[in-house]
């Protein structure tokens, strides 16, 4: 696939590249199906799901090495227990069960970090450790693919890596966590860069794009 913004068969911007990178994949279409069907609010499939295959792509390898975790998030201050997690990861298992999903409701995650509530999916977002790994995608009811990316997908695109405002405050679990990873051996081409001003961060939201998956997906 051509790397954003290069060739004839590129992208028209880069939300658009992520989304045609997601469509293109039947099993990521798959995923995001059974998750819609559970309706949570405000949800969206992050972390290593899009981060993985975005730097598998423009590494050129293919087809991408798979990876089982997938990562859930929703929004639901009524309903904050751990219950709903549960019985959604027991039902997105029995679609996939050869995949570790992780189901987690952002309104309560600030309660560990010790913050004050979380206003929504995106804002949750924006107190992880590091940029790339802050960018979702969910499937619409119309098969239409939305990204919601609080830090914007400059770095996730330009192979760059660097602390959030939260990761940069705290730089030993960020400087651990990139260790722990092992991404310098896995993606050779990424970069590690400082953290940006506050002031040139963009505000989070979500950026729907005009990218529809295909039809006749099975989830097994």
């Amino acid at each position: 696939m051509a790397s954003p913004g290069a060739g004839a068969d590129a992208a028209p911007d880069p939300m658009s590249w992520i989304a045609r990178l997601v469509a293109a994949d039947a099993r990521a279409v798959a995923q995001l199906r059974v998750v819609r069907d559970l309706a949570l609010p405000d949800w969206c499939i992050a972390a290593g799901f899009l981060r993985d295959r975005a730097w598998d792509a423009l590494h050129g390898l293919a087809p991408r090495r798979e990876r089982n975790d997938v990562d859930v998030l929703f929004f639901d201050p009524s309903d904050a227990g751990r219950a709903r997690e549960a019985d959604a990861e027991a039902r997105l298992a029995r679609a996939f069960p050869d995949a570790a999903w992780e189901v987690r409701n952002q309104a309560r995650m600030h309660v560990a970090k010790g913050l004050p509530p979380h206003r929504d999916t995106a804002h949750a977002m924006t107190f992880w450790l590091e940029t790339p790994t802050a960018v979702g995608i969910r499937l619409e009811a119309d098969d239409t693919l939305a990204i919601v990316a609080p830090f914007g997908v400059d770095d996730l695109l330009g192979l760059a890596c660097r602390p959030t405002p939260w990761g940069a405050a705290r730089r030993g679990d960020y400087d651990a966590r990139i260790a722990a990873k092992r991404w310098r051996a896995q993606w050779p081409g990424l970069r590690f860069e400082e953290p940006r001003p506050r002031a040139e961060l963009p505000a989070p939201g979500w950026c729907r794009t005009d990218q529809r998956v295909g039809t006749g997906f099975s989830p097994l």
